[in-house]
């Protein structure tokens, strides 16, 4: 059996500069390599913005032009909507009874992100078990390779515990375990350096930035404090622009060189910035472009978001109902 993917993202936002040096630049080279299915997970969505539904159902439409606009192509890579899958919401309820609550309590992901979303007593029951629908993801498409980041590695672990148990049940090999690509990129910092990227924090650069926005954003980025003046020895690490040039700079050489100066003193803050936002505006701008044009044909991505669903539909289905025969549910 040939390997297949299965990645996706939460519509909770447009995506930016993070998503596509983390992941989408990684699934446009996979297209090319596996089958590759991108689930626009909206259910798991809801876990943490169950009273904020319009932010939910907005995002569906701008996260698929951000994947179209950057290269994905739909007759590659089938992109799907997670809750017009009904397959993915019955495999969450049978996993469910395979997994313990001390056992979602132990996992280190769901951990962290309850402290980071500080729920306190109030946590939603959907996200404390998002792993389980996270298996359910996995499992109902028979991925065997998902992209994820080391925070994510415990996801798959239970996955692949759930598929374990399932297949002792069944008394043969039903779900297939999966293995993790892990990215080799490290996480973008904001660009003020401090939190975690966020459009409602403003630091962040989205893929449909205009130029304006782009220079502001660059401007704005955390570089050396104690850089003061230009013959002043510059500190690299930490520096935020200096990460971004890394990540989208095609020349390493030149950005090495850039390092060499800074460090050394000779060079200031503003034209290393200038020299990134160079950089970011040539990036930007053909996704920006493509990105208009789709969403001001909004019945073509929806028509191309249905027929994906449809082969993802047929697919789940195959995936549930014999889960349904192991259990001895279908009569």
């Amino acid at each position: 059996m040939s390997s297949k993917i299965l990645t996706g993202d939460r519509p909770t936002g447009a995506l930016h500069l993070g998503h596509f040096v983390g992941s989408l630049q990684q699934r446009i080279r996979l297209q090319e390599q596996y089958p590759q299915t991108i689930l626009i997970a909206d259910m798991q969505a809801l876990t943490d913005n169950g009273t904020h539904l319009e932010k939910v159902s907005k995002n569906i439409i701008e996260v698929l032009a951000d994947y179209l606009a950057v290269g994905i192509d739909p007759e590659k890579t089938t992109i799907c909507q997670q809750s017009a899958l009904p397959a993915l919401a019955e495999l969450t309820m049978f996993y469910a009874n395979l997994v313990t609550v001390a056992r979602l309590e132990r996992n280190p992901t769901v951990k962290s992100e309850i402290a980071s979303k500080e729920f306190g007593d109030s946590i939603p029951a959907g996200f404390f078990t998002y792993p389980i629908s996270q298996a359910a993801d996995i499992t109902a498409f028979r991925a065997d390779l998902v992209p994820v980041g080391d925070d994510q590695l415990p996801m798959l672990e239970q996955t692949n515990e759930i598929v374990r148990k399932l297949n002792r049940l069944a008394g043969k090999e039903l779900l297939v375990e999966c293995k993790p690509i892990l990215s080799k990129v490290s996480r973008l910092p904001s660009v003020d350096g401090k939190s975690k990227m966020s459009k409602s924090l403003g630091n962040t650069i989205m893929l449909g930035s205009g130029e304006d926005d782009i220079r502001k954003a660059v401007r704005a980025m955390y570089t050396d404090p104690n850089h003061l003046r230009v013959a002043d020895p510059g500190q690299v690490e930490g520096n935020v622009v200096f990460t971004y040039l890394d990540a989208f700079h095609p020349d390493e050489a030149f950005v090495g060189d850039l390092k060499a100066q800074y460090r050394a003193g000779g060079l200031g803050d503003t034209k290393i910035k200038s020299i990134l936002e160079e950089v970011l505006q040539e990036l930007i701008r053909p996704i920006r472009e493509r990105r208009e044009k789709l969403m001001a044909d909004r019945q073509y991505m929806l028509n191309i978001l249905k027929a994906g669903t449809e082969r993802a539909r047929i697919e789940t289905n195959e995936v549930v109902n014999a889960v349904k025969d192991a259990y001895g549910l279908r009569l």
